[in-house]
This record gives structure tokens, C-alpha cells and sequence, in this order.
């Protein structure tokens, strides 16, 4: 069996000329290969290269998620010489024991559709195939989604949810209902137009120094106006976001939006709980159908301190998952696999699940309006 370690700075070129081998278009860069070796949330696994050798006989690159426990296969290569030897499941097992080591629950990959090697490989290594992008790579080829428990066998209360991805920095609680909805509803169209429109119902006017963003009573307000029951859940009844903003003026046209909204609230007997929706809660209103949207600080994903609204997908014996609308342009190996359905231990969630130093919870539950 051949001998795997993580790559250094040192495997640079010999990285370089295996790419440059393998591929003949949307290669890694020296400059990304810097990046991924040194300073990104990677890790790069190399088949220790031949004295005599130019190349490595292969590398695999996995990348982490802060705050989840989902793993994805960003790339691999095996040289032409090398090919037939078998390691390639080997250096997709020796990814699968690393992602495992950082307590990893699933790994995902995409795979060019006319690549019936990787596919072969993947599919005789338990990998599933769950979904597929249209015109993903340079060429306009088509990349198929390959995702792979590495736990003992989870049942999510309900799988994956449509994907709407947010157009806007200020605009994810708007992206997180529209999932929600369309997933109570398969037959709805959601569009910008819809992102937007909800926006402007929902928003809290201002948000720390830039545009408002939208806050639990806005956002269920919104769903109402649309056809289906909604419940809130909320540690404070009012004030959600007032310190995320300095000026009193500012503060003051807050407060006044947020008592129109409970007084809207009030007038249409939407339930409002003034206690956090628990973890067993969640599960239970999985398990029965709803769609939770829930607030979370973004620290502990993004590293910066936001307010988030992510939508809850599902949940199993250990993991709670949720499809997360926010997409970083300026991050070239994110992709909406990273962002569907990912997965976060019910520890993290807990932490991950409240906002600012007053500890903010706040979580919708939709269902649809015929349900009893």
C-alpha cells in the first residue's frame, strides 16, 4: 500500500505538474494550492511522491466547514502511470479517516458527468448520488453530487429541502422562508421578486450600520400573508435587535416597527411563545411536518457576528441539518452543496442557536394553513 500524508509547501510543484497532468480545464492554481496548503480550512492528502519522479502519483484535497460537521472532496488525481493500482479508493479512505478524526458526519463531492471513472470510483466507495448542477464547470459540463455518511446510518426526520441561495447580504431570512414555503409547497415559485418583496415587509429598517435586516415578527407576519400557519418563538418580546444599532434615532423608529408588528400579530392571533423553541420541540415539529426557520449568530460558521436566519431540513439521533442561504462570492471553493442540508451536532446547534449579548432566540414553525 502506497504511503499518504498531508501535503506541505514542499509538494507544491510536484502538486502542480500532477494537476497540470490530469486536467485540462477549471485546474487549482499555484496560487489556490498556496492557499489551500497553508492558510484555508483544508487538508491535503498526497501519495508520497518518487525521488525520481516529477509528479505525485496522486493527492486528494478535502476541505472543513467551521461549525458543521460536513466535509467535502474538493478534488482528486491519480497520474496516468499510476492509475490501476487502487489508490484512489485508498486516498478516499485515508479522507474518510481525517474527516473523521475532526468529527466529521458526512462528506460530499461533485463529479463531471461525463466522468465515468470518479463515478465508478465514488459509487464502489458508498457514495450516493443526490443531486446534480446544470453548466457547473468551465466548459458548461454538467457536475453530479455525491454525498457519504461516515457514521453509523442516520434517519433524518426529512430530507432535503428546495435550495433558494440569498441575493443579497441583508436578505436571509426572506431566502430562509421562501425555502421553508416552497418546501410545504412544491408547486410554489419563488424569485427575486419574492426575496424582495418579503424584505420589504419583514425588515427591521436598520441593522448595526448598513440596511435592516428582518427579525421573527416580520418574517411571520409574512409567511401569514401567504397561506400558512405560523408560530413564533421568542425569548423577548420585543427590542430583538436595538443593539445592533447605536443611534437613539435609529433605536427609536426600531422600537416603533417592532410594535406594529406585535400589535399585527395580536390582531391575527398568530401564537406567540415568549419561550425558546427547545431541541425536542424541533424535533417533534420535524417529525410531524413544520419547517423551523431559525435565527443563529454567524460566528460560528462565517466569524463574524450577524444575525442569520438558516432553514432546519432535518434531524437524526445526533445531528440537527439545516439549508443555509448565504453563499461568499469571495470564497471560489464554496458551492451550494456546501450550504444544502449540512449537517451540525446538536451541541453546536444549542450554541449556535442565539444572537448578541442579550442571547437572542428566536425560531418560526411553519406548516401549511389546512393543517389541523
Amino acid at each position: 500500500m502506497s504511503r499518504i500524508r498531508p501535503a506541505t509547501l514542499h509538494d507544491l510543484t510536484a502538486l502542480l505538474r500532477l494537476e497540470q497532468s490530469c486536467f485540462d480545464g477549471d485546474r487549482i492554481s499555484r496560487r489556490s494550492f498556496r492557499y489551500l496548503l497553508t492558510r484555508a480550512n483544508a487538508l491535503t492528502l498526497i501519495v508520497d511522491p518518487d525521488p525520481s519522479e516529477e509528479s505525485a502519483p496522486g493527492y486528494l484535497m478535502l476541505l472543513f466547514h467551521s461549525g458543521t460537521s460536513l466535509g467535502r472532496i474538493y478534488s482528486i488525481a491519480v497520474s496516468a502511470t499510476a492509475r490501476g493500482r487502487g489508490l484512489g479508493r485508498q486516498l478516499v479512505a485515508a479522507a474518510e479517516a481525517a474527516a473523521l478524526a475532526r468529527d466529521c458526519g458526512w462528506l460530499r463531492l461533485e463529479v463531471r458527468i461525463d466522468n465515468d471513472a470518479s463515478i465508478a470510483l465514488f459509487r464502489g466507495c458508498g457514495y450516493r448520488q443526490f443531486g446534480r448542477y446544470l453548466d457547473y464547470y468551465e466548459d458548461h459540463a454538467e457536475a453530479l453530487r455525491f454525498e457519504k455518511p461516515l457514521l453509523p446510518a442516520q434517519v433524518p426526520a426529512r430530507v432535503e429541502k428546495p435550495y433558494y441561495r440569498q441575493t443579497l447580504e441583508f436578505t436571509c431570512g426572506p431566502a430562509a422562508l421562501l425555502m421553508a414555503m416552497q418546501a410545504l409547497d412544491p408547486t410554489l415559485q419563488v424569485s427575486r421578486r419574492d426575496e424582495i418583496h418579503i424584505w420589504r415587509e419583514s425588515t427591521s429598517i436598520f441593522m448595526t450600520s448598513g440596511i435592516g435586516g428582518c427579525g421573527p415578527y416580520g418574517l411571520a407576519l409574512a409567511a401569514a400573508r401567504r397561506g400558512f400557519r405560523v408560530e413564533i418563538f421568542v425569548n423577548a418580546r420585543s427590542d430583538h435587535f436595538i443593539d445592533s444599532v447605536r443611534s437613539a434615532e435609529k433605536k427609536g423608529v426600531m422600537r416603533l416597527v417592532e410594535a406594529d408588528f406585535e400589535q399585527q400579530i395580536r390582531e391575527q392571533h398568530l401564537p406567540l411563545h415568549e419561550t425558546p423553541l427547545s431541541l425536542a420541540e424541533l424535533q417533534q415539529a420535524l417529525y410531524e411536518g413544520a419547517v423551523p426557520v431559525v435565527l443563529i449568530s454567524s460566528y460560528r460558521i462565517y466569524r463574524e457576528k450577524f444575525p442569520h436566519w438558516v432553514t432546519v431540513t432535518g434531524c437524526d439521533d445526533r445531528f440537527i441539518y439545516i439549508n443555509d442561504p448565504y453563499i461568499d462570492e469571495a470564497q471560489e471553493t464554496t458551492t451550494i452543496t456546501d450550504r444544502c442540508h449540512m449537517p451540525i451536532l446538536f451541541s453546536d446547534f444549542e450554541r449556535m442557536a442565539r444572537y448578541g449579548r442579550r442571547a437572542l432566540r428566536a425560531a418560526l414553525l411553519l406548516r401549511p394553513l389546512a393543517q389541523s
